[in-house]
Formats: C-alpha cells, structure tokens, sequence
C-alpha cells in the first residue's frame, strides 16, 4: 500500500485557504450545478427496463434514462462493496486506498482526497444519506450532514435509520434489513411495514434535505440504498409483483469454474428452480420499490426548479451473480457480477464527451463531479478515472479492467467487450469468454480448446499484466513479466449461519428484553413464502450456531409443510 505525504503538499489544496474563499464568497450567488448520486447496493445491469429488459418494471428509471446517457459497458472496478465504494469516493485503486476486499478493520489513509471533502472546502452544501459502508462507521469523509442506514452497524445507536425506527415504536424488531442467518439469499418478506421500510426513508430524507436547501447553494446529495442486497426481503405488493411473470432464469456453465467460485455456491444452495426462480422475483420486486422512491427525489429536484440545473448519477457499488452457473453474491469477475447500470443526466448546457458505448465506472465519478464544480484539483496520486465532461482524453476507454482481494484470493480482469480474459493468481487459473457469441460466459476456451485460443489469451494477458503493475503491485508479476501462481486458494465453508445479527449491541442494557423473539421474526419472514422450507435449509447448523431450542426450532420447520 502507498502511504501518501502531506495532502497539501502533493496536491497544492489548501484547505485554510479554501475555508477563507468560501466565507468571503457567501453573500455571492453560486450557481454551480447540483450534484445528486443515487447508489443502490448490489444491482445487475440487466434491471432497468429502458436498457433493453423487458421483465422489469422500472418506470421511474426509465424516466431518467429518456433524458440521461446511458452507459451500458461500465463495471466496478471491484465487485464487493467496501473497495468499490472506496474506488468511487478517491478516485483510486486499491493500491493507493488499501482496502482490496471487505475488511472492516481496515481504514483509509487520511491523506487520501475525498470529493465531498473537497467539494464542501469549494462551497458546496453536502450530504449522504443511506449505507456508506465506511471505517469507522460514522466517518463523514468531508459530508456535512451523514444520515446513516448500515446493514449491521455495531450500535443500534449508531445507525440513524434504526433510531428512526425506534422513535416511531419499532425498536424492538431485530432483522430490519432482512434475515441474514438461515434465509440470506432466500426469498422473504420484510418484517417492517412498507411506511416505515429502509428504501423509503433513504427517499424521505433526500427530499427534506432538498426542501430546506433550494436556492441555497450548490449541493451534493449522496443517497446510497442497502436494496436490492440480500437479504432479499420485499414489502407487501413489491413482493407479488412479479410471481408468475415472464422472467430470466440463470444462465448454465458448460465449463469449470474456479475454487472461488465454490466458496459463492455455498452462500445460495438453493435447492430447486422453483426457489432461484422466487428468489429473483423478490430481488426485482426490491429495486421496482427503490424505483418507485428515486421517482420521487427527481420528482421534488423538478417541483423546487432545480432539475436543469443538477448533474444526476445513478448507479451501483457491483451486480449480483443470482443464480447464474449455479453462483450467488459477487466477488466474481463475471458479468453478472461486475457489469452496473450507469446512467449520468447532465446540466442544462453541458455536454458528455464520452460516447455512451465506452467504457464507463465508478472510477470516472471522482474527477467528474470535481469537473462540473470547478474544483482546481491536482491529485498527489494516479487517479483510475477520468472526467466524462472533459475533452482532454487520455484514459483508454476501449477496455476495462477489474479487480479483486489480494494473495491467493485475488483476481484480475480485462474485456473489451470482444472478449473477457480473467486470471486467478491461487492456482494460476486462466479463463477466456468470446463475449459476442457467449454473452453470458458459459464456455472457458483455455479449458476447451487452448491452442487453438492461446494466442487469443496472450494479448489480453500482456495487458492486463500492465494494469496490475500500474494499479496493483509489481511483485505479483514475475521477472519475466508473466503472472506469479500462487498456491491453490481453499474455499471458506461461509454458510449463511454465519452471517451477523443485526443489532450487534445496544447501548442501554436494559432494552434488550423488549426485543423480538428471534425466531417469531424468522417465522413473520418465512410464513408467506411457500417456496421455503425449513427441512431443505441447513437449519441444523443454524440452530446450534444461535443456541435455538428444539420447540423454537420445531416451529421454523412446520413452515412449508
């Protein structure tokens, strides 16, 4: 990792100096444009219906996208959350911010820039509202106001969302978000009433945050959704939504797949169609419900007469394997997993320089909006992105590059939407998707047919060995400039049984008797999902793990039957 010096230093942002511009400025009219991201959590890029997928219902989306562009080749430049959404809010890779995979002990190097720090320091009224997934938790990275809904925050007391929920008499419910243990990547019903439900309240706080600072000055309003992230956990009528309706089924391998790969079938083991089937009807019916409340931001940025003059992104950290090779979650370097919407709705008057067909991520999101606030900003590292107002083009859009974790657990990949060239360093693993016949990476040409593909492999290969220099680490290539193997990675057993409780703690002791019966709450979320059946789960593992008693247990597994 990369240990920058003196931010002022490398940079030659002066923080003092900017404070002192911004009050002498106050009484002057600032008309910079808006900044509004919209983030949901977890979100295939084959979930917007305006994007070509006729089985969503997204009307709202598609409002946005009618006067938006739509990048329909961007990715994550790293599919977990944590690093993606520390790739978004530096601009750079893992090698300078040092959070490669979701280590929640990790923290960012203070002398790393943020845009909203840089952005508040420039003027701007800033605000992010929703799950940060920060380190430490309430680190506000520059935000003036942090309103936060985290999925397991250490601290009832911690989390915004969740005091919220206690002021209006639902501090007793535990899984607010979902049961995470026996039924994480099962479909259920949220245990909250739709009033009250997480990807609601994100809307509501947004639009108060709009009323009270129209006209004001120029913001950032950052709104970051948990949906569609399992627990896949639908309100009322978003849960029916699309039960019986025509939808896609997950898409087969004809090839072996990685030891990674192992470790994702583990986290689903969904044992029928019947059950991957309902599991994507409630994970669409989660984003129809953010698509009804991003509805309603852009509907209140349009009633105070700010729409024209805002920048609007609205993306995802990564996707979601659902189901696709037999795969859950993400940490893969699979479409379905790596691929996001991105849709950016310029101000009035500024044009995109970047063609919708070129590649697009997270990365291009810092240096852009410092670009459309006119923040003079010389970065003290190489930034991943590049601005997609700016005509001075220098990164190569024509391909993309991700990357995943570190040691034997690490990956890389680069497409160029030709084809996609994935290496595993644990093992040495090389595989090879013909992207335009294969869409959905079924077949791996170097496992049938190597020679006659390994010609093939080699140009991307050569490539993708100069990203990892550039944005990774030099030892992990050899001396003579091929990829280090490194030993066989060993799956980790990651049961949903492990998967923490939501709340952790709670401050006052006292309170932890009025909370719900675990087990009621699992009952309350598995009752109206017929599909499910305890008997099929690893329920065994799952009652030992949470000491559940046999008469609790044996009501959990009459469920279904």
């Amino acid at each position: 990792m990369v240990m920058m010096d003196n931010l002022e230093e490398k940079s030659g942002f002066n923080a003092t100096n900017a404070v002192t511009e911004y009050y002498k400025n106050l009484s002057k009219k600032d008309t910079r444009p808006n900044i509004l991201i919209l983030m949901t959590d977890q979100q295939r890029y084959d979930t917007i219906k305006a994007h070509g997928y006729p089985h969503m219902y997204t009307p709202n989306l598609d409002k946005l996208a009618a006067i938006s562009e739509n990048y329909t080749n961007a990715y994550t430049p790293n599919p977990i959350c944590c690093p993606a959404r520390h790739n978004f809010i530096t601009g750079v890779s893992s090698k300078y911010h040092g959070i490669a995979d979701n280590d929640f002990a990790a923290r960012l190097c203070p002398d790393i820039p943020v845009f909203p720090r840089l952005l508040s320091h420039s003027g701007y009224q800033t605000a992010a509202i929703g799950k940060m997934h920060f380190q430490p938790m309430r680190e506000h990275h520059g935000f003036e106001r942090l309103k936060l809904m985290e999925e397991v925050p250490e601290y009832r007391e911690d989390d915004d969302y969740a005091m919220f929920l206690k002021e209006n008499g639902y501090g007793n419910v535990l899984n607010i978000h979902g049961v995470r243990n026996l039924l994480y990547m099962l479909p259920q019903r949220s245990v909250l009433p739709k009033h009250l439900h997480g990807t609601k309240w994100v809307a509501d706080e947004g639009i108060s945050f709009l009323e009270e600072n129209s006209g004001k000055r120029p913001f950032l309003l950052y709104l970051s959704w948990i949906a569609p992230h399992p627990p896949f956990n639908a309100v009322e009528d978003y849960a029916e939504m699309y039960k019986g309706q025509d939808i896609p089924m997950p898409a087969k391998s004809e090839t072996s797949l990685s030891e990674l790969s192992e470790e994702n079938k583990l986290l689903g083991d969904l044992p029928t169609d019947e059950y991957i089937r309902r599991m994507r009807e409630v994970y669409y019916g989660m984003i129809s419900h953010v698509d009804e409340h991003v509805g309603r931001v852009i509907d209140k940025l349009d009633e105070i007469g700010q729409l024209d003059n805002t920048i609007i992104f609205f993306t995802t950290d990564h996707g979601e394997m659902l189901g696709d090779h037999g795969l859950y979650q993400k940490w893969l370097p699979y479409d379905a997993a790596t691929r996001i919407p991105f849709m950016v709705k310029y101000p009035k008057g500024i044009e995109p320089a970047v063609c919708e067909k070129d590649h697009v991520d997270l990365n291009d999101i810092f240096p852009t909006v410092l670009d459309i606030a006119g923040v003079d900003f010389e970065p003290p590292y190489p930034l991943m992105g590049e601005s997609l107002i700016s005509e001075d083009k220098k990164k190569n859009r024509e391909i993309q590059y991700v990357s995943y974790s570190q040691s034997n657990r690490r990956w890389c990949s680069l497409t160029d939407q030709k084809y996609k060239y994935n290496y595993y360093y644990g093992g040495g693993r090389e595989e090879l998707f013909d992207l335009r016949n294969d869409p959905h990476e079924t077949t791996n040409l170097l496992e049938k047919n190597r020679q006659e593909f390994d010609t093939v492999a080699e140009f991307y290969r050569k490539e993708l060995v100069k990203q990892e220099i550039e944005h990774w680490d030099e030892d992990y290539i050899d001396d003579d400039g091929t990829f280090k193997v490194l030993s066989e990675y060993t799956p980790n057993p990651n049961r949903n049984i492990a998967r923490p409780q939501y709340p952790k703690h709670l401050v006052h002791s006292d309170e932890i008797s009025e909370q719900n019966n675990f087990v009621d709450e699992v009952i309350e979320a598995m009752k109206d999902e017929s599909v499910v059946k305890a008997k099929e789960l690893d329920y065994k593992a799952w009652a030992k793990n949470l000491d559940i008693s046999d008469d609790e247990l044996n009501k959990v597994l009459m469920l279904g039957e």
